[in-house]
Formats: C-alpha cells, sequence, structure tokens
C-alpha cells in the first residue's frame, strides 16, 4: 500500500502498437486450418473467437509468422527487435507529451513479462532515447495483466521518494509470442483468440502538473492461488498457465479486495466515481461489472480498448486510462488490474485538468 502524502501527477500518457493489425476473422480461420485435424475439441471451442469481444488485434509480426514452428531463439530475438521498438515509441510519445527529452529523466521502470532481455529494454533503447548514462533502470518482470496498474503504482512511489525526479514508465508485452503449434490445449486457443501486443508510457513527477495525481496505489494477493495465471517455461518458449476460473474468481472477490485496498487510503467504493478496469476478456468485464455492482455496459473504454486490441496485458489498463482520459476523466477514479499471485492491484486517480 502507498498512501500519497504528496500527491504525484501523471505528466502524460501515450500508447504504441506494431504495424500488423489481425482480424478476429482471419485469426479464427488460422486457427481452424491450424487445429481442427490435430484438436477433435476445437469446433467445440471455436465459438470463443466470436465471445471473446476481440474484433482486431495488432502483432509485432504478420499473421504468417505464426504459422511456422518456432523455438527459443526465434521467439526471443522478436522479443528484443518488436519489443524493443515499441519500447522506444511509446517512450518517445510520452517524454513529447510532458515537454521533455530522454536526457530529463532520471528513473526509468520497466514492466514486461513476455519476453527475456538482460541488458533490459531501457538499456537497450538509451542511446535512441538520449537516457543519461546516471538515470537509474528498474526492469520488472513477472506482474502479467496487473503490470500496469501495479508498474504506476510503483512508480509514483518512486517518485514521491525523490521529489522533483522525472520518471518514466513504459510497460511493453508481445502476448502473440505465447502462441503455441504444438499446444493442443483449451488454454492455447482461448489464449489465441484474446491475446495481442503493445506498449505503454507515463512520465512522473511529486511536484509536476499533469491531467490527474496518483493518490495512493495498493495491491492484494490471494494465498494458495498460483495456478490461476502465469507462465510455464518449455522447451520452445513460454506456455500460458490461464484458469477457466478466472471470472468467477473476480466475480466473487473483487469488491472485498477492492474494500480492504480503499480503506487503506482512507477512501470507500462510494466516493471512487468510475473504476478503469483491465479488460481481461468480455467475461471478465461481466464479472468486474457484477462484483463492483455497476450496471451492464458501463466499462465502455474496457470493451473498446479489447475490441480494438485485445489483450495486451500489462499494458491493457493504461490503454483504458487514454482513453478514459481523451474523454474526459471524473473527479476521481481507481485504476485496477488483475494479474498473477494471485493479485489485484489499484491506483486512486484525481483529475487535475
Amino acid at each position: 500500500m502507498s498512501r500519497a502524502a504528496a500527491p504525484v501527477a501523471v505528466l502524460s500518457l501515450a500508447t504504441a502498437s506494431p504495424p500488423h493489425v489481425l482480424t478476429q476473422d482471419d485469426v479464427a480461420q488460422a486457427a481452424r486450418s491450424l487445429f481442427e485435424e490435430h484438436f477433435p475439441q476445437f469446433e467445440r471451442m471455436a465459438g470463443v473467437f466470436k465471445t471473446a469481444g476481440v474484433l482486431t488485434r495488432q502483432s509485432v509480426r504478420p499473421l504468417e509468422w505464426y504459422m511456422e514452428p518456432r523455438g527459443w531463439p526465434e521467439r526471443s530475438e522478436t522479443y528484443l527487435e518488436g519489443g524493443g521498438e515499441l519500447f522506444a515509441q511509446a517512450a518517445e510519445r510520452a517524454l513529447a507529451g510532458a515537454g521533455f527529452r530522454g536526457a530529463d529523466v532520471d528513473i526509468v521502470v520497466t514492466v514486461s513479462s513476455t519476453g527475456i532481455a538482460t541488458p533490459s529494454l531501457e538499456a537497450r533503447a538509451m542511446n535512441r532515447l538520449g537516457l543519461r548514462p546516471d538515470a537509474r533502470r528498474v526492469p520488472v518482470f513477472g506482474l502479467g495483466c496487473a503490470g500496469g496498474a501495479t508498474g504506476l503504482g510503483l512508480a509514483s512511489a518512486l517518485a514521491r521518494a525523490s521529489p522533483g525526479a522525472i520518471v518514466l514508465l513504459v510497460t511493453v508485452e508481445l502476448c502473440s509470442l505465447a502462441f503455441r503449434l504444438e499446444d493442443l490445449s483449451k488454454t492455447n486457443i482461448v489464449a489465441t483468440a484474446l491475446f495481442g501486443d503493445g506498449a505503454a508510457a507515463c512520465v512522473l513527477q511529486s511536484d509536476g502538473e499533469g491531467f490527474a495525481e496518483i493518490e495512493a496505489s495498493a495491491e492484494r494477493t490471494w494465498p494458495d492461488s498460483l495456478d490461476v495465471m502465469g507462465w510455464r517455461v518449455e522447451p520452445n518458449g513460454l506456455g500460458i498457465i490461464l484458469s477457466r476460473s478466472v471470472p468467477a474468481f473476480a466475480k466473487q472477490h473483487l469488491r472485498s479486495a477492492m474494500v480492504c485496498m480503499l480503506a487503506q487510503s482512507g477512501r470507500e467504493l462510494g466516493d471512487i466515481d468510475r473504476f478503469l478496469c483491465h479488460p481481461g476478456g468480455m467475461k471478465v468485464i461481466e464479472a468486474l461489472e457484477a462484483s463492483l455492482e455497476m450496471p451492464q455496459g458501463q466499462l465502455d473504454h474496457e470493451r473498446d480498448v479489447l475490441a480494438d486490441h485485445g489483450n495486451m496485458s500489462a499494458p491493457t489498463a493504461l490503454f483504458v486510462l487514454d482513453r478514459a482520459r481523451r474523454a474526459g476523466l471524473p473527479e476521481r477514479s481507481v485504476l485496477t488490474a488483475l494479474g498473477p499471485g494471485f493479485t489485484a492491484s489499484s491506483v486512486t486517480l484525481r483529475r487535475t485538468s
């Protein structure tokens, strides 16, 4: 938990998407050609391409690339190349939006869980962005879908601890790299219908003027829930752990978790004008609305982001925040996401402009 003794300003927010646009119809057709003959349950699962809520998503490689066997070397090369480009694009746009250059950045927080990079992505982008040699680097791995909200909370804590420092947060995920030809499982089919690639970045400062202030952040992790969501390290790449119980879990537990997280900063559910949620999938969105007792359909930005980009893991919540910002933030909102752990993360925002 982080109670904001001095609120941290979010000076700017920017997003970046890779160049290859995949329609859901094309992905469904490709999946059918790959799996129908070898996976007897495919026909029964095929409906997920229509019910997932995804119309298009973007990927770092064209659709044909995913229809050939790929191992760790090719996936890693693609992560470094495609992820590095998305990192730089999102960072450049966020810095420009705040009126800064790379040389002004004091701390860089990089959130990514879909590839391994050592040196990490911000080190690889230092020359392009013009970062100073003494800029502090904080690469964060393993947050998964919670990474956008948790990363924003972490970045705000670092900004608060270093008054006046310029903190750059970048989240980048290439979920498409988890697609596996040899994985004949229901989880792989669901993931194929849901996930896309993307990046988002924010610039924060403890005494700055931005479009919102971060009042507080909090997390809540449930015991004995390691098997709900995560990665398996397998011979040809990362394999997705995604329990079908996620929507039911969210419906049952998110409200009480949110009450506890808000209470840590002296807030109640009634104090919040709008919840901005990570749209893990259409069933998850519906579960979030039910858990937080919203009218069905209220999470409209979430549905729009899911339809246009799919679930991009960590950046997705920041895509939602960006849509809400452009539409006009309410006085007080909470950005929230669920991720591996199993964990709920929240960031309380107050509109300032």
